[in-house]
């Protein structure tokens, strides 16, 4: 009698579950996605003078709410990922042409070059020389997309293929790109002073480009000449210090980092013949012990220690990451200098970030750009579920370089008004 009266309270239990496992369900969710997270424009650190106040009211996306789509945009994974799997959505196909430069020690370093589609807006020759971020080359969708957006602003654009990273471009000789090496950006760079000596250039690179651009710039003065500024989206300023954070769980770096790893034996292993050749001559030169070590590795620093860090003759892999990293480059650099990252990129940790909020305190000539969602390259824009081709990264270094161009021409201006009126007296 008693379980007769009891059955029918059953399937209210039952609703009660389903109920706590669709919370349950549901608190996953926001928490992952951060939905409750607020948007703002993004923190800035900067010092107050001239250019900084005019950079301030000439780009409005410094002092913006950079909002991004808004089910999944907040999540640093997501975007992350989608960069990683996409690059971009409906990304355009620029036309440019590919050069070949031999350098002195048998390697042909490849760069695109894609001429301008409008009239710039100060009417002058300035040319983009980007570098793209690990094992990345111009053919990748958010090279395009940025190419695409900045020949439309009147910009020429130079954009270097990694050495090795193009699968239908063999190397000439045993040594791929590396963290720090600067070789193939430097001679990319000089190609394009000498064929165009009218022009200006703007130095732009992308997570591990950023650090080679930065280093290229601080490695000496005479690199800085001709360069109106610099601009470096999603870079981690010292491989030193990311060394330990990047093999911890927190945030899954170590699971993108065996990700990483795993792309990059497949971009060695590609070029296997060259590097592990028997005709292979070089003061380190890999042997078969080294690939065997390769095919093991599960970390990115793995691999910098077995096979990267001989291409230049390093004896470990703390003076390969302390001597490549642009840390100690950035003092050096005079030129204007806007230094990007998001406060969720998974794989850029928050301690990292005190290299450039300390650089920006300092260098009247600095500013560090911190949005809080991004992720790593993301920087998605979207009103719901769809992201649109264009990111906010793209038009906010569209608009740095041209609003750097206009105080550059300002200041010309000001230097000839003032020549005339003392000619005149």
């Amino acid at each position: 009698m008693n379980a007769m009266l009891e059955t029918p309270e059953l399937p209210a239990v039952f609703d009660g579950v389903k109920l706590a496992a669709v919370a349950a369900v549901l608190y996953v969710i926001v928490r992952c996605l951060n939905l409750k997270s607020p948007t703002a424009p993004p923190d800035l650190i900067y010092q107050d003078t001239a250019l900084s106040r005019f950079l301030l009211k000439s780009c409005p996306l410094l002092t913006k709410e950079y909002i991004p789509p808004m089910i999944w945009g907040k999540s640093g994974h997501i975007q992350t990922a989608l960069y990683g799997k996409m690059g971009r959505v409906r990304s355009p196909h620029p036309y440019g042409l590919r050069k070949y430069l031999t350098m002195s020690d048998g390697a042909t370093a490849t760069f695109d070059l894609f001429e301008p589609l409008a009239e710039h807006c100060i009417r002058e020759d300035v040319t983009m020389v980007i570098c793209p971020g690990i094992a990345n080359h111009s053919e990748k969708q958010y090279i395009r997309t940025f190419v695409d957006y900045a020949q439309k602003n009147g910009y020429r654009c130079a954009v270097l293929n990694h050495l090795g990273a193009l699968p239908n471009i063999e190397l000439t000789s045993p040594r791929m790109f590396t963290y720090g090496c600067t070789w193939e950006f430097g001679a990319m760079v000089n190609y394009i002073k000498k064929t165009f000596p009218q022009t200006q250039l703007v130095v732009v690179g992308f997570s591990l480009g950023g650090n080679i651009v930065c280093k290229y710039l601080g490695e000496t003065q005479a690199n800085q000449e001709r360069v109106l500024c610099c601009v470096s989206v999603c870079q981690g300023y010292s491989a030193l210090r990311a060394q330990e954070t990047f093999m911890q769980w927190d945030q899954c770096r170590r699971f993108y980092n065996f990700l990483m790893a795993d792309n990059m034996k497949k971009i060695i292993l590609s070029h296997r013949q060259v590097l592990f050749g028997d005709s292979v001559k070089q003061p380190q030169a890999l042997v078969d012990s080294d690939l065997s070590r390769l095919y093991t590795a599960t970390s990115l620093m793995q691999i910098d220690d077995t096979i990267m860090r001989k291409f230049h003759g390093y004896s470990s892999l703390k003076e390969y990451y302390e001597k490549e990293s642009c840390l100690h480059y950035l003092p050096r650099i005079y030129v204007p200098l806007m230094l990007v990252n998001a406060a969720d990129d998974p794989l850029v940790h928050d301690s990292l970030l005190s290299i450039p909020r300390a650089l920006s305190e300092k260098r009247e000539n600095v500013m560090f750009v911190l949005p809080l969602h991004g992720g790593h390259l993301g920087f998605f824009e979207g009103a719901v579920l769809f992201p649109e081709p264009l990111t906010w990264m793209d038009k906010l270094v569209v608009q740095y370089t041209n609003a750097i161009c206009q105080w550059e021409r300002n200041k010309s201006q000001c230097s000839d008004t003032e020549q005339a009126a003392s000619g005149q007296e």
